[in-house]
């Protein structure tokens, strides 16, 4: 069996990096360091020590050494109710990632069946997210579906 644990303040780092890992193999190319690796690190820090988060990662640390080596991290977000989801609670999925030496071994799996538990236990009855090519067997494995609306983003500050 797998251990997963919740992440707290100190994994911060780690998450940041596994986050640029992730970034790096969407993208096709290493990522570049820069700010948002501080601004990431500064609301991880922030989030992952509330009292009563909406935020909250999963990891699997390094067997047998320091470091994580995977990670799933998700939030909760208050939208308006409606027939399919009465409570508004939404849970949004994103850095799902295990560090390359580490792959085929089951380590996200088990950071999102954690993460999906914790959704569950605060009253989430909808969870959202987007998945790469390589990601969807394992999202659909664990009841993931296809939603019909097309997703859209607009660069705020950028048109």
């Amino acid at each position: 069996m797998i251990e997963t644990r919740r992440a707290v303040t100190a994994d911060a780092a780690e998450l940041v990096r596994l986050r640029a890992v992730m970034l790096g193999a969407m993208a096709g190319q290493p990522v570049e360091p820069g700010p948002w690796q501080r601004e990431a690190m500064a609301l991880l820090r922030a989030r992952l020590e509330e009292p009563d988060p909406v935020m909250a990662a999963y990891v699997v640390d390094v067997p047998g050494g320091a470091g994580l080596a995977a990670c799933a991290v998700g939030a909760i977000e208050l939208r308006l109710g409606g027939p399919g989801n009465p409570s508004g609670r939404t849970g949004y999925v994103y850095n799902v990632v295990t560090d390359k030496a580490y792959r085929r071994r089951g380590f996200s799996r088990a950071c999102m069946e954690s993460l999906l538990g914790w959704f569950a236990g605060r009253g989430v009855s909808t969870v959202d997210l987007r998945a790469t090519a390589d990601g969807e067997p394992l999202y659909r494995a664990l009841g993931f579906a296809p939603v019909s609306h097309t997703a859209l983003r607009l660069a705020v500050g950028r048109r």
